[in-house]
């Protein structure tokens, strides 16, 4: 069977760019639970162990903030840029970001169950483990990244796109897809198999999958 014209048709994230501009510089922040900051720069700002859950951050800029075992549950994030940030452990559970820009992290485990992301990209990085269970992604690009464990059980995702990227195990379970594209990143395990309606696959990876999805549906290749 001949396929349709032009291929399949795969709506892509729709990202709104972050422009921050007249920023004001703090370079010694008193950081706060539950406060609000708007228009700021931070430069290697130390973040280390703080209670900031609540926090809301609008039109921020972090470049080389350290956020090790911060705790940031509920937080939000929007129009904001944060750049080379450093966590071993990153706590931001049921957290909201929305228009934010990540580029280049190295977050070891990342703890981000249950929130709530909006036009968001990721560039570049390493995170070892990134735990997005339960959370809504609409509008999210990772691209480039290296991501030893991603799992993505009971999330909603819509208009996702992983590119080029490197993963080691990719979680599905009971997630609910559409427009996820997954072409051309590398996996070494998948698993969710019952879940991945809506996903968008390119041939090799389909080859890649074939004899899981076998095993899935009880398909004897002899």
């Amino acid at each position: 069977m001949a396929k349709p014209a032009g291929g399949p048709k795969v709506t892509a994230p729709r990202l709104t760019p972050v422009r921050l501009a007249d920023l004001a510089e703090d370079p010694a922040p008193d950081f706060r639970r539950g406060e609000r900051y708007d228009g700021v720069r931070y430069t290697r700002a130390p973040a280390d162990g703080l209670e900031l859950s609540g926090a809301d951050f609008a039109e921020c800029e972090f470049d080389g903030a350290s956020f090790n075992e911060t705790q940031l549950r509920g937080a939000s994030f929007r129009d904001c840029v944060l750049a080379e940030v450093y966590a071993p452990v990153f706590t931001a559970a049921r957290s909201s970001l929305r228009d934010v820009e990540i580029r280049n992290p190295r977050w070891g485990s990342a703890e981000l169950y249950e929130s709530g992301w909006q036009s968001v990209r990721i560039d570049g990085g390493k995170l070892d483990y990134v735990n997005l269970r339960g959370s809504k992604l609409v509008d999210v690009q990772i691209s480039d990244c290296i991501i030893n464990e991603l799992d993505l059980g009971s999330c909603t995702a819509t208009r996702v796109a992983l590119k080029n990227c490197t993963i080691g195990s990719l979680d599905f379970s009971g997630a609910r897809l559409k427009d996820f594209d997954l072409r051309g990143t590398e996996f070494r395990s998948l698993s969710g198999l019952g879940s991945l309606a809506g996903i968008v696959v390119d041939e090799h990876q389909l080859t890649l999958l074939a004899p899981l999805l076998a095993g899935h549906l009880g398909i004897t290749v002899a």
